[in-house]
């Protein structure tokens, strides 16, 4: 693509838009100047490289394997790719969320507008997966551009839960949660920006780790909003998932989210036990209009089973918990606007890599709007709504006030070192029918997150592990600690699945 300056009509339709009024021989100057600014700007048309990692691992594009081969739909692709002879991943299989750059195999992000892009780099993670020795089998199913919590979003159709075909897999990271539950990957990274990896994990009764916000590198992930982005773990045990995170935890030079982050041995918290430790049961993350009984009542019995491994267990209460849900609202619906859609993912304001045939692939979403989820178009209708009318006050407001929600999580971790609550307030549910209603498709894409959403805006680390089960369902436990603290996390849930 090569830069061309507007023609007379052009331009005078991009003034009215900026809401200029302008005379003729204003519109001739600016016109004028214009083009030669532009002149100046062909400089960028020149091919520059702009590749994260040059993959070093051969692979192949892959395949869309047929139903006997994925009877969940929770692959995309298919492509073996065989890391180092060598490493602390070897002989582990991984499954890739498909909002993750792959160079050389078809990414589509659940969507019908982005179905034929190839990426030409390998993300950051991708890249620490084959150097320790991993090998990934391909691109898991996720939902359309990640804005469901659900799992009937995908363009190619719906994600099984394997515990139950016709229920609901969770979302966004719908795949990735049904291949490790199924057995068919031992790993899977997912992404989260309102409870994405925790949601299926939950539902599918696996590991999932929100890490501190910026503690693994999202340089080629495709991203929604860079202050509620998050990639992280997904395994069926806990061993596998602190692993998996010290594998991929530290900074990339290339994705400033990871200003503050800090990694650690998280290998060496799985024998440390419980005794001693102190966690807070939120109040606030339970009763909550869409709480099931049987999921609170196991999530108590889980907090039963701390106090007898030695921790001291006690009941608070963070009022702004409940607040939060609004919070996240404003930041996802006008930020996720901008960035993700107006923005062609990458938006401006950006010093970390931007994956420009990405950018350039999603820009033509426009020519296909119609084709978005019901989900997502809400949450475009409120974001472009308020960022028109109010001019970005309140995202600005949702941020301020950001602060003192993760103030007051801060505040009771002081004194506690986790807080524990369900993950979803109920379980998985069955698929919506074919006919149901807008408002129902739109209800079961955000109910699961009640509880997870507000630790994307915190960037606190959060991970569900299962509980117990009902009605032959899992039931998750989330369990939330310090910035920075995920050796704490991983210490009290290899306790509690050890006792399991």
């Amino acid at each position: 693509m090569s830069l061309k300056a507007p023609s007379h009509e052009e331009f005078e339709h991009l003034a009215s838009e900026l809401g200029f009024s302008l005379r003729a021989a204003e519109r001739d100057t600016f016109h004028s100047m214009l083009s030669g600014n532009l002149e100046l700007m062909k400089l960028f048309d020149v091919e520059v490289t702009d590749v994260v990692q040059p993959p070093r691992y051969p692979r192949s594009a892959g395949y869309r394997p047929d139903h006997g081969e994925d009877p969940h739909h929770a692959w995309y692709v298919k492509s073996e790719i065989r890391g180092a002879a060598e490493g602390p991943l070897s002989g582990r299989t991984v499954a890739l969320k498909d909002n993750i750059c792959l160079a050389g195999v078809p990414m589509m992000n659940g969507s019908s507008t982005l179905e034929g892009y190839v990426p030409d780099c390998d993300a950051t993670v991708v890249t620490r997966i084959l150097d320790a020795g991993g090998t990934i089998l391909g691109k898991a199913n996720c939902e359309f551009f990640c804005f469901s919590a659900g799992s009937h979003t995908n363009a190619t159709g719906p994600t099984h839960n394997p515990h139950r075909r016709g229920y609901s897999a969770g979302g966004s990271s719908s795949g990735c949660a049904a291949a490790v539950a199924a057995g068919e990957a031992d790993l899977a990274i997912g992404c989260d920006q309102g409870g994405s990896i925790r949601a299926p994990a939950s539902f599918c009764g696996i590991v999932g780790m929100k890490p501190t916000h910026g503690l693994v590198p999202y340089t080629g992930i495709m991203p929604i909003e860079p202050t509620l982005d998050h990639a992280g773990p997904m395994t069926r045990t806990v061993a596998d998932n602190a692993l998996l995170l010290q594998t991929l935890a530290g900074p990339d030079g290339l994705d400033p989210r990871q200003c503050t982050s800090a990694s650690g041995d998280y290998l060496a918290a799985l024998s440390a036990g419980v005794a001693g430790m102190k966690i807070a049961l939120v109040r606030e993350g339970f009763g909550l209009p869409v709480s099931e009984r049987d999921v609170d009542a196991a999530v108590l019995a889980a907090s039963d089973v701390f106090k007898r491994l030695g921790a001291a267990v006690e009941e608070i209460s963070i009022p702004m918990h409940a607040t939060g849900r609004t919070i996240w609202r404003a930041i996802a619906g006008e930020g996720g606007t901008n960035t993700l859609m107006k923005g062609n993912a990458f938006g401006t304001g950006w010093r970390g890599l931007y994956v420009t045939s990405l950018l350039q692939a999603h820009s033509h979403w426009r020519e296909h709007a119609d084709e978005l989820p019901p989900s997502l178009k809400l949450s475009m209708l409120t974001g472009h709504y308020l960022s028109k009318r109010y001019g970005g006050l309140y995202y600005a407001r949702a941020q301020n006030l950001n602060r003192s929600l993760r103030a007051a999580y801060d505040e009771v971790l002081s004194g506690y070192d986790l807080l524990l609550m369900p993950t979803t307030p109920m379980k998985a549910g069955p698929m919506p029918a074919a006919d149901a209603p807008l408002s129902e498709l739109i209800r079961l894409s955000g109910v699961p997150l009640a509880n997870t959403m507000q630790f994307n805006c915190s960037g606190h680390p959060a991970l569900s592990i299962p509980c117990g089960e009902s009605d032959g369902l899992p039931i998750g436990m989330m369990l939330v600690g310090k910035h920075s603290g995920e050796s704490s996390i991983y210490r009290a849930a290899a306790a509690f699945e050890a006792r399991r």
